[in-house]
């Protein structure tokens, strides 16, 4: 029932708003309960409200006489979707209320349904004045503190990335090269009546035009596709493996790079997919599955690599570091609720731990390569320049990446609203 989704999609939100939670889990564990149909508009409240959250806030606090009890978090969340349906969805007025006052009784508390049946209609009425009174970064969806990062960092390019987040992001195929063709792909796309183009920096990248369940798509079970942004495809064509290599993949969950890097060189003698999260390498195992490829899963600690991992061992690293994730926000929109100011610095520690972790790894002539989903300079190039200060055997290599801004052999993909996300990439080489 349409009810129970929108009461879904309240608790979902109160556990990330109310209990800093991600949104991935509670989502995944929601979706569960409901029918399948109505699992495409648990995502999409869940999704857009977060994305518009400091809008639909700013115009809430508006409208609410007083705040609500803790204990009814639930009811400031399904109002807030509410609001999302009627500003952003354009859902028509009577199913947008009538619905979302309904999710009131599902939620056990029928005691809210005039509460906020008249807060809906206000905010509908007035919803010219009531957004013209927002700030700067409740107008711009994003926190003040993450909206002077940008503006800082990108004085030219800020607005771009602002308008990128706020946007629902493509969805980005990677076709496995060992199996089919990029042109051999998009015919069975064609044919199956889904519209796609071949991405623009990727070889064996393409976009759909709409976005569909992966299950659905051709070829899918048969490992002959996977999900990715064309911009996190870059980073098995920049590390370019050769034959006979042994790489490690530092930081692999889900794996979906390690999968690319086997797609790429199946001559490849060994890869070592390692993270420190054991939970999360079930994923790079399921992935390895189903694409029929095989890599050394292990738990460890990139800052302190296990034992096993003998010192100049490895012909080629892939550090896709933990970030702040300031280059993926439109698909993570929690991550403008869920980060704080003050973690950027402790991440860019956190990622120097890992290089220098990472580095006696490394074979005398071995290539390094760190990536993060970031577009903050902290975690970026000014992590690369900490750690070339400290390694006189480190230098940086030139990259072959004309979409990216360049800064001294670093390389920053900004996100784009029709193109990638916004990652960084620097290729290190170790002295022979």
């Amino acid at each position: 029932m349409k009810g129970n989704c929108r009461a879904s999609a309240a608790k979902v939100l109160a556990q990330v708003i109310g209990e800093g939670s991600s949104l991935n889990q509670p989502l995944a564990a929601a979706a569960s309960n409901l029918d399948p149909r109505d699992r495409a508009l648990l995502s999409q409240l869940c999704y857009g409200t977060l994305r518009g959250y400091f809008r639909l806030e700013g115009v809430l606090q508006q409208t609410l006489k007083k705040p609500l009890k803790r204990k009814d978090l639930d009811i400031h969340t399904l109002l807030l979707c509410g609001l999302h349906q009627l500003f952003d969805l354009r859902t028509p007025d009577h199913a947008a209320i009538s619905e979302t006052v309904e999710a009131c009784r599902s939620l056990g508390k029928p005691w809210a349904t005039g509460l906020v049946n008249g807060i809906l209609r206000r905010c509908r009425r007035e919803e010219a004045a009531l957004l013209a009174n927002l700030n700067e970064a409740q107008s711009l969806d994003h926190p003040a503190w993450l909206l002077d990062a940008l503006r800082t960092a990108w004085p030219e390019h800020w607005q771009q990335l602002v308008n990128a987040n706020n946007q629902n992001p493509p969805m980005c195929l990677r076709v496995n090269q060992q199996l089919t063709s990029r042109e051999t792909y998009l015919e069975s796309l064609a044919a199956a009546g889904l519209a796609a183009i071949p991405c623009d920096h990727s070889n064996v990248g393409i976009r759909l035009e709409q976005a569909t369940d992966v299950t659905s798509l051709p070829g899918f079970a048969e490992g002959e596709l996977s999900v990715q942004d064309e911009a996190a495809q870059l980073a098995a064509i920049l590390l370019d493996p050769a034959q006979n290599d042994r790489i490690l993949d530092a930081c692999a969950a889900p794996g979906g790079k390690t999968c690319h890097l086997l797609e790429q060189q199946p001559g490849i003698s060994e890869l070592v997919a390692m993270d420190s999260d054991s939970s999360r390498l079930s994923r790079v195992e399921e992935n390895l599955e189903r694409l029929g490829l095989q890599a050394s899963v292990m738990v460890g600690d990139a800052r302190q690599p296990p034992p096993e991992l003998a010192q100049a061992s490895f012909d080629r690293i892939l550090v896709d570091a933990p970030c702040s994730g300031s280059g993926v926000i439109r698909r993570h929109p929690d991550i403008k609720l869920l980060r704080r100011k003050d973690d950027i610095a402790a991440m860019a520690q956190t990622q120097l731990e890992i290089l220098q972790g990472l580095w006696p790894l490394l074979k005398p002539g071995g290539r390094l390569l760190y990536a993060t989903c970031s577009v903050l300079p902290t975690e970026n190039q000014q992590v690369i320049a900490a750690f070339l200060a400290q390694c006189p055997d480190a230098d940086l290599q030139t990259l072959s990446l004309p979409a990216a801004l360049e800064s001294a052999n670093t390389y920053q993909l900004l996100t784009q609203t029709d193109g990638p996300d916004g990652l960084f990439y620097a290729l290190l080489r170790k002295a022979q």
